[in-house]
């Protein structure tokens, strides 16, 4: 058993000492509570201290509000693309990319993963750490757990992740924001995915990619090795479709199941040279005027275990492209 601890719970505890019974005070949560106990007898964290903080946690009306709104209508992918696509996200992914030109060809060279998508990945998530999110992130999960019920059960995972990461790390779990999911730093990490993936790359003793990009940078290129990247392999091929195209072949689901022999075999060709065993996915996304058409591969399933989206993944292997190219590739 790891026994984990902040140092600089000691004041807060004092402070905090007397909102045991506030009426709206998370420490008096059933489901907060058994959490806590969970976390003392798994790892030997301080009972009081966790209960301080669970005092100090504040519900949040709009990050229900947020989660609960039906789902707004799903943008076509001309319009998608067009918030991720433009000239400044290009011009700022340029500097980033030269700012910390060294930290991403190391990435690479360990990875196999390419600089430009580890930028275009840090761009569409936080435009290069420059938005992280404005939450707290202990109220974020503390009320997506305890007052959200239909995902409760992910959302205390994540809380009891978010307090042991910054027990481990020594931070001020107070201190700390991101969004209203409780994603956090340059990448958008959740914090089981923050301790699964995240790497001390500049090798200071701290993993931090709430502040530090060099370690951002690692992190985002780790998470991708771990999800199984293959060096120097395509994302995406354009395809050619007939009238003979079976409709329900196309935005079917995000694993490559088909191989590109079969699906040349009922009108749905790669328009680029590609090995016909490989397993693919089958895309169309809507244009201004009719559809463009794409097999997506194995990495640009890679892609989507970032975020289960078909557009958000080419919007990032596009911007990568335009990164990589200065700004040229369409």
């Amino acid at each position: 058993m790891k026994v984990v601890h902040w140092k600089w719970m000691v004041g807060l505890l004092t402070l905090c000492s007397g909102l045991a019974g506030a009426a709206e005070s998370y420490r008096d949560n059933a489901d907060a509570r058994a959490l806590v106990e969970e976390l003392v007898a798994e790892r030997g964290m301080e009972r009081d201290s966790l209960l301080a903080l669970l005092s100090e946690a504040q519900r949040q009306e709009s990050i229900l509000e947020a989660i609960a709104r039906p789902a707004e209508k799903v943008k076509p992918w001309h319009e998608y693309r067009e918030i991720f696509l433009t000239e400044r996200r290009e011009r700022e992914g340029r500097a980033f990319m030269q700012a910390h030109r060294q930290t991403l060809a190391r990435a690479e060279a360990e990875t196999g993963v390419p600089a430009e998508l580890i930028a275009a990945i840090i761009g569409v998530e936080t435009y290069y750490g420059r938005i992280t999110g404005s939450y707290r992130v202990i109220d974020a999960l503390a009320t997506l757990a305890f007052d959200y019920p239909r995902r409760s059960a992910f959302f205390s995972k994540e809380l009891k992740h978010f307090l042991i990461l910054t027990a481990e790390q020594d931070v001020d779990p107070l201190s700390l924001k991101g969004s209203y999911a409780g994603a956090m730093g340059y990448g958008q990490f959740m914090p089981s995915s923050y301790r699964s993936y995240a790497v001390d790359f500049d090798g200071d003793g701290h993993t931090d990619i709430w502040n530090n990009p060099v370690d951002a940078i690692g992190s985002v290129a780790n998470y991708f090795k771990a999800h199984g990247w293959r060096p120097g392999e395509a994302v995406v091929v354009p395809a050619a479709v007939t009238d003979a195209a079976p409709e329900a072949w196309f935005n079917a689901g995000l694993v490559p199941e088909r191989i590109i022999a079969e699906f040349a075999k009922v009108g749905i060709r790669p328009r680029q040279a590609v090995d016909p065993d490989a397993k693919a996915t089958a895309m169309k996304f809507e244009l201004e005027d009719g559809y463009e058409y794409w097999l997506g591969l194995h990495n640009f399933y890679v892609i989507t275990r970032y975020n289960h989206s078909a557009m958000y993944a080419m919007s990032v292997h596009q911007l990568a492209q335009r990164l990589a190219a200065g700004g040229d590739a369409q």
